[in-house]
């Protein structure tokens, strides 16, 4: 499974979601695929914790945050939902969250079939949180293709196998298309990389070629009974010579693109602006990117897992460098903790990447003096700063203020 995050989880039991779908590693020897991790497709109504592109199916999983951990839920699409035999009861007046699951999930089809991407069976998987011993659907739900669990990598992982049922794999190529239909920002993974995951090799299939490669022949028909024989043959002729031919040109641009596989930065576009990656990194080791206040924090307590990244965008003509560090903590109370350190003026912070030697050409050489927004959401801390790269930097200037807007959303993850 390979994950791609666009986003951060729009519920806290996503962070599990994002936690269970690593744990599969890269490859198919477990399922194969690709995750968009905080995705919202064009047109759909809300934010996805994930869209999981398979072989053999697509899954749209959507997190719900339950009021508090439950023994047993029992969770109808239509019906009341109980935890552990009391009512769940929301502002919106709705008896189930499952319905704005489906919603999505409808979305995501029609998104799929509106722009001819590979039709491939689209069901649902309802995360639900922080912890659910025993989910309980009728049948008729589960024969629906609506699954409600805890997203333990078991769970998750069965779900997956019994959703995914279409009769032939989906190929790299179709992959690739129906990942830029979902996720139009930044670009696919490379053919190699899909097959590597599972996806049929679209131009080893000789029958797939001989559909998909194959020119159209058409010939007149014939007034005498010995034509059809040598139509037939020369028909006959004219597709091996096409089959080759295709063949021999799937494996040029194969060629072609293994001997260039440095793909060009992917621009991120956020609220009209783009944004151009400068590199990222990750670690477990969150303390030691960290000085003052907040690397004696980290010392002391346990980290998950920390991303870094950097992007460059413009402002009148002017660069602009942003640093994102967002820090994994075991839950929502040790991450408002750090929130509470991070947040006071002077107290340290994570050291952008710049600072380490991995600046870029026409990038500052320090975010000193940068614009810096703390945030926070379920487990998970999120600094970002907003710098001029050219001139004198200026903290307070608001036109920094609204890129920090638009930078909070950005990926802290990069291609």
């Amino acid at each position: 499974m390979r994950l791609i995050r666009l986003g951060t989880e729009p519920s806290a039991v996503g962070a599990d979601v994002r936690a269970a779908l690593s744990t599969w590693g890269v490859g198919d020897a477990v399922l194969g695929g690709v995750a968009l991790l905080g995705v919202r497709p064009p047109d759909c109504p809300r934010d996805l914790d994930a869209v999981v592109v398979l072989p053999r199916g697509v899954l749209v999983v959507v997190g719900v945050d339950l009021p508090d951990p439950a023994m047993r839920l029992e969770a109808p699409l239509n019906g009341q939902w109980k935890i552990d035999g009391w009512p769940l009861t929301r502002q919106d007046g709705a008896m189930s969250p499952a319905a704005e699951a489906l919603e999505a999930s409808t979305a995501v089809a029609r998104r799929i079939q509106d722009m001819r991407g590979e039709p491939l069976p689209v069901t649902t998987v309802v995360a639900v949180g922080p912890y659910v011993g025993q989910v309980v659907q009728p049948t008729v739900d589960l024969n629906r293709g609506v699954r409600v669990l805890h997203p333990k990598p078991t769970t998750l992982l069965a779900a997956a196998r019994e959703l995914a049922t279409s009769d032939r794999p989906c190929s790299a190529e179709h992959a690739a298309k129906l990942v830029a239909v979902l996720a139009p920002t930044g670009v696919p993974p490379e053919r190699r990389h899909l097959i590597a995951e599972g996806f049929s090799d679209a131009a080893a299939d000789l029958a797939s070629a001989s559909t998909m490669l194959l020119p159209k022949v058409t010939v007149a028909p014939p007034k005498r009974r010995v034509l059809p024989y040598v139509g037939a043959a020369v028909v006959g002729v004219l597709l091996v010579v096409a089959l080759i031919a295709s063949l021999s040109a799937g494996d040029t641009a194969d060629s072609a693109s293994s001997a260039a596989p440095t793909p060009q930065p992917t621009t991120v576009v956020v609220d009209g602006r783009n944004f151009t990656p400068r590199g990222a990194d990750r670690t477990d080791d969150c303390a030691s990117r960290a000085f003052g206040d907040v690397q004696a924090w980290l010392s002391g307590h346990v980290c998950m897992q920390l991303r870094r990244a950097q992007y460059e965008t413009a402002e009148d003509g002017r660069k602009v460098a942003v640093a994102i560090a967002e820090l994994n903590l075991p839950d929502a109370t040790r991450a408002s903790e750090l929130h509470a350190v991070a947040s006071t003026a002077g107290a340290g912070g994570v050291t952008p990447l710049v600072q380490d030697g991995k600046g870029w050409t026409g990038g500052p050489t320090t975010f000193d003096r940068s614009l810096i927004r703390v945030t926070v959401k379920g487990a998970q801390l999120r600094i970002t700063q907003v710098v001029w790269a050219e001139g004198e930097p200026d903290a307070a200037d608001p036109k920094l203020a609204t890129i920090a807007d638009q930078a909070m959303r950005l990926p802290a993850a990069q291609q």
